[in-house]
């Protein structure tokens, strides 16, 4: 009930009326039974419009920080991630990766559509980055279709609304690709390059869908730290600059 609010009442409208939205691909969303959506990541905004565009309840993971806090604060954190869609998974412990896996079998096992980003952080860059392959063993272990989503417009449209610009409303894609078909890869559950592959094969989809600039062989995690280092590198030039500098 919570997340029909946010829906219709709290969230959807602001973002419908402060954004242009075009969906395509409707024809390949699950009318019932779970699915496993999977897409690329650029902003904190994508699970936003992914949410409110598709014709069913969509559930993603949250670390559960979000639902454990305490005081006013913890109150609303708790009430708007659980109302927005929000299922709590603890990455605190040893095994984050397992209890991921089985928040997502919990999910899917109910009927319900997942959806989950396989870059596994927001693209530092805009660029799509290699796919971890936990998505790939939950799709093969559920027994649920997997299909392959791509978002853009969503950063243009978070700077302009965090900087207040009035104009035209910033367009919003949300585009669904034909559900990928995991029969070449029956009963290799747990395999790790059947994994690999079909991971590699769903970033292709995705790719062909967003036209992002596809960096195959990196982590989007790996690639944050690179821009850390030169940023600081930088700051501490600034700081220290070298004899001849100064």
């Amino acid at each position: 009930m919570l997340y029909y609010l946010f829906k219709y009442v709290l969230i959807g409208p602001f973002l419908r009326l402060t954004s242009r939205r075009v969906v395509t691909g409707r024809e390949h969303f699950p009318e019932r039974g779970g699915a496993l959506l999977v897409g690329n990541h650029q902003s904190v905004a994508d699970w936003l419009f992914t949410a409110l565009l598709m014709p069913r309840r969509v559930t993603f993971l949250a670390k559960s920080d979000y639902f454990t806090g305490t005081g006013v604060r913890g109150i609303l954190s708790r009430w708007f991630f659980a109302g927005s869609g929000q299922h709590p998974i603890d990455r605190t412990n040893a095994d984050a990766a397992q209890a991921a896996l089985d928040a997502g079998l919990e999910v899917l096992s109910s009927g319900e559509i997942l959806c989950i980003y396989p870059e596994g952080t927001r693209s530092p860059d805009g660029r799509l980055y290699r796919g971890k392959t936990g998505p790939a063993r939950l799709a093969l272990r559920a027994g649920v279709p997997i299909i392959p989503v791509g978002v853009t417009g969503t950063p243009e449209y978070v700077r302009r609304i965090s900087r207040f610009r009035p104009g035209r409303r910033t367009e919003i894609r949300v585009m669904l690709g034909e559900p990928l078909d995991l029969s070449p890869w029956a009963g290799r559950e747990g395999d790790r390059d059947a994994e690999r592959e079909i991971t590699d094969e769903l970033m292709r989809r995705i790719q062909a869908l967003t036209n992002q600039e596809y960096v195959h062989d990196t982590y989007g995690a790996e690639m944050k730290k690179r821009y850390e280092a030169v940023r600081k590198a930088g700051r501490n030039l600034l700081d220290h600059p070298v004899e001849g500098q100064r």
